[in-house]
């Protein structure tokens, strides 16, 4: 009973307020001269044009009280989002859900609940609420997005095609919602319907679709984000990825050329990442020459004398070498003194001993990391030999100026070793050739291969 009294006291509370404000309506255009046939008729509609007038104004106050103390506080203390959110009258798109809240809890005082007016009016205003708060949504998320861009911990992360995703999955529930209230019916029979059009959507538009699965898969598996080095073999695609979105991944490439690809491709095809260099601080140097084989020989103890006098860590490498060799401890791997692999057996040995010196104290090479100096399989040219290190600078002019001394100084010292690295005879070589062979005078034959000939 206390209930039923209660809803009725509240209905006639609603009645009162109504009739009171239609009376004042008419009161008032009365005083401004509108004939009264007129005024009962319009009535309604000038209270609804009152009514909406005033939420309006409600929000217009409410967002300047919402601006002028967030500016304060922007002031004071930097908040990116919030500063994100006064940007492009987004707070503006936050208040103005307001209106249309109270225009849809004021319109059963204004037109009668069984009324097709009433249903129509309820209709639009749930539209402009859906609509509403779609654009206040976004707001939101394109604030997010453009603060955690300027984040340094989310900086290099592809933040754009998240957002994306979100403002997709808004879009999509808002159409449905909206055709629920133009048809009359409930969301959850609409999306029954959606199977069949799910169907006919994957034929129609099947390289959007899979792009768009492309780019989430990509953004879930963090396979690429903003500023990583990606190359694809088999393409010209060799660069900086600059925006990643669902649909699309832009790179700049090395000589400042625009490439696009559908973030499907990176799915389906391989592509390598230099992501792990860069954070790792080395970039990798694995290079290296191919020694003659007649030029590898045993070592002498004149070599052995004239090399000490190469370099002061060579020196005391060969001295500790020959001291464990008389002692009869010969071990060129891992030795128990700590001395560089390698051995004063060979030249090419005791070249491979010194190259791993010279890496290890270069200022510029990764302590850190592998560094190491191999042979590998023996082929047509002769023994190839690698340089195998890590840079400490990962900035591509600096990593290549670091390479080329180093293979600079190797080539200029490998003949202090009496090695010689491959190199195919061209016109020159053949003109040399045949006139060493025509006993034309030595010291008159410029060019001649450097040490190769006392």
């Amino acid at each position: 009973m206390h209930s039923l009294f209660v809803i009725t006291n509240k209905r006639y509370m609603k009645k009162e307020i109504t009739g009171y404000l239609f009376k004042k309506i008419e009161w008032l255009l009365s005083h401004i001269g509108v004939p009264k046939e007129i005024s009962e008729r319009f009535d309604t509609a000038i209270m609804l044009i009152i009514t909406v007038a005033i939420t309006f104004l409600i929000a217009e106050v409410i967002y300047r009280i919402m601006h002028f103390a967030a500016k304060r506080i922007v002031k004071r203390k930097r908040y990116i989002f919030l500063e994100k959110i006064l940007e492009k009258g987004r707070l503006r798109k936050q208040v103005y859900i307001l209106p249309p809240i109270l225009i849809n809890a004021m319109l059963p005082l204004i037109l009668p609940a069984a009324s097709i007016a009433f249903v129509y009016a309820e209709r639009i205003v749930w539209l402009y609420i859906t609509i509403a708060i779609v654009m206040a949504v976004n707001a939101v998320l394109s604030a997010v997005g453009e603060s955690a861009f300027t984040n340094s911990r989310y900086h290099d992360r592809p933040v754009k095609g998240f957002i994306q995703i979100s403002k997709i999955i808004v879009y999509i529930i808002a159409t449905i919602i909206t055709i629920s209230i133009l048809t009359n019916k409930s969301p959850l029979y609409l999306i029954g319907g959606l199977g069949a059009f799910a169907a006919v959507l994957m034929l129609v538009a099947k390289d959007s679709i899979m792009g768009f699965v492309g780019g989430f898969l990509l953004l879930e598996n963090d396979m690429v984000r903003l500023g990583d080095w990606i190359e694809i073999p088999g393409t010209s695609i060799n660069g900086s990825v600059f925006d990643i979105s669902l649909t699309i991944v832009k790179v700049r490439n090395w000589d400042n050329t625009i490439a696009t690809i559908p973030p499907y491709t990176l799915i389906n095809d391989s592509f390598i990442n230099w992501r792990g260099m860069s954070e790792s601080g080395g970039r990798r140097i694995a290079r290296g020459y191919t020694i003659k084989l007649d030029n590898i020989k045993p070592c002498n103890d004149a070599m052995l004398r004239r090399l000490k006098n190469l370099d002061r860590e060579l020196a005391t490498y060969i001295t500790k070498k020959c001291e464990q060799l008389e002692a009869g401890r010969v071990s060129n791997t891992a030795n128990p003194d700590g001395l560089t692999n390698g051995s004063i057996d060979t030249n090419a040995g005791l070249f491979r001993a010194y190259a791993d010196i010279y890496l290890r104290r270069h200022p510029l090479i990764k302590k850190d990391m592998l560094i190491m100096v191999r042979t590998l399989e023996p082929n047509e040219t002769g023994l190839p030999i690698q340089f195998y290190c890590f840079t400490n600078i990962t900035e591509w002019s600096d990593y290549e100026s670091i390479q080329s001394e180093i293979m600079e100084h190797f080539a200029s010292v490998m003949p202090q070793f009496e090695l010689y690295p491959f190199q195919s005879a061209g016109a020159r070589d053949s003109i040399i050739s045949g006139l060493l062979e025509g006993q034309y005078p030595i010291e008159r034959i410029d060019g001649l291969p450097y040490r190769t000939i006392k």
